[in-house]
């Protein structure tokens, strides 16, 4: 008989055993340091959370165009690699795995992160909103449409991030495809209008992404490159005509490669209300033959069901683990749960960020 998995099942992920299938979710937090180099706190931060079966870090900018926010880290600078080499020696110390994902904003950007120079997207459209800068939110500006003969320098942007991140002792990476930023941009066509070869039928506006992640994939092999896509999302002012057809091609297409997984995010109550197509993961699960992880609103219970289930192999959370850094601890014993506090989310020092409560034995005890 077999036995029904949950997530405390250990598994192969790539070319690491994982203890369980919870996975720290990518959160960005606005607390990087001078340079956009990750700080003692960080380190802090990421060894509390080991337990977890696998962390993503929050979204790491391969290049200072790729910039967006404030206090965001990098990995293409030597300090920000070294910077980043402490933060994996102490979760391994901890029996931890460590991915970094890879990112570059795109069009979300803003012209004073850049010295003036306008941001880059596929196509000269501006995205409804305003941008987070040093000097408050901003409106956000039309960006400048990539030129083609620019699209190989970016995609060596990738790559150099990739190798940094092998060099400061990353166990893998994510390839960030989702959420409005630059890949996501190329794929939809909602901000693609381009007529060349990375525009147009979904073939073409798919190709940066399967660049890039073939450029990932060279420095790290397949075995330890992840990808995350939200084919619902809104996020960012972003549409698509034919997300099903979109997306589906995507993930089959990323069939080619037998990355260590693809993470999906599901779609949310705010993309509902921008007029997003809803898309359940689980419809992509038959497409995708390797392992998948998924994100957005599960709990403890919702974790279970879909792994149990077979409409994911792994579950990624991100609020919850921001709350509480032993999370995989928690959901064994059925214990309380500590509430996070938006108002920390972003910005700041330690507070929200390495101050959340450890359970102790001695209230599981009580």
């Amino acid at each position: 008989m077999t036995e029904t998995k949950d997530l405390f099942a250990p598994i192969q992920l790539g070319r690491y055993e994982l203890p369980n299938r919870i996975v720290m979710a990518p959160l960005t937090r606005n607390r990087a340091g001078e340079g956009n180099v990750p700080l003692d706190m960080h380190v802090t931060h990421y060894t509390q959370r080991a337990s977890a079966g696998l962390i993503i870090t929050e979204a790491t900018q391969v290049s200072p165009h790729g910039v967006g926010y404030p206090a965001t880290p990098g990995i293409h600078s030597a300090d920000q690699t070294a910077a980043w080499r402490r933060v994996t020696d102490s979760v391994h110390e901890q029996g931890g795995h460590i991915f970094l994902q890879l990112w570059h904003v795109g069009r979300v950007s803003h012209p004073s992160f850049h010295g003036g120079a306008l941001p880059i997207a596929p196509s000269a459209i501006a995205p409804a909103g305003e941008a987070m800068t040093y000097e408050g939110m901003q409106p956000f500006v039309t960006p400048r449409a990539i030129e083609l003969d620019e699209i190989p320098g970016l995609i060596e942007q990738y790559r150099h991030g990739a190798e940094n991140a092998l060099a400061a002792g990353f166990d893998g990476v994510e390839v960030h495809g989702a959420n409005g930023y630059l890949l996501d941009q190329f794929l939809r066509d909602g901000t693609n209008h381009r007529t060349d070869a990375y525009g147009g039928p979904v073939e073409n506006r798919a190709r940066l992404l399967l660049e890039v992640t073939q450029a990932v994939v060279d420095i790290w092999g397949a075995d330890r490159v992840g990808v995350r896509l939200s084919p619902s999302s809104t996020f960012n002012d972003m549409s698509d005509s034919d997300p099903r057809a979109t997306f589906g091609y995507v993930i089959e297409a990323l069939n080619d490669f037998d990355l260590t997984y693809l993470h999906l995010l599901e779609p949310s109550e705010a993309d509902l209300r921008h007029g997003g197509t809803p898309i359940p993961t689980k419809e992509f699960r038959p497409l995708y033959n390797g392992k998948l992880m998924v994100n957005w609103d599960y709990d403890q219970a919702k974790g279970n069901a879909a792994i149990a289930a077979g409409e994911a192999d792994l579950v990624s959370y991100g609020k919850l683990f921001i709350a509480n850094p032993d999370l995989p601890k928690r959901f064994k014993l059925n214990a309380p749960l500590n509430e996070p506090n938006a108002e920390t989310f972003y910005g700041g020092g330690e507070e929200g960020y390495t101050d959340y409560p450890f359970l102790q034995e001695t209230e599981i005890a009580a």
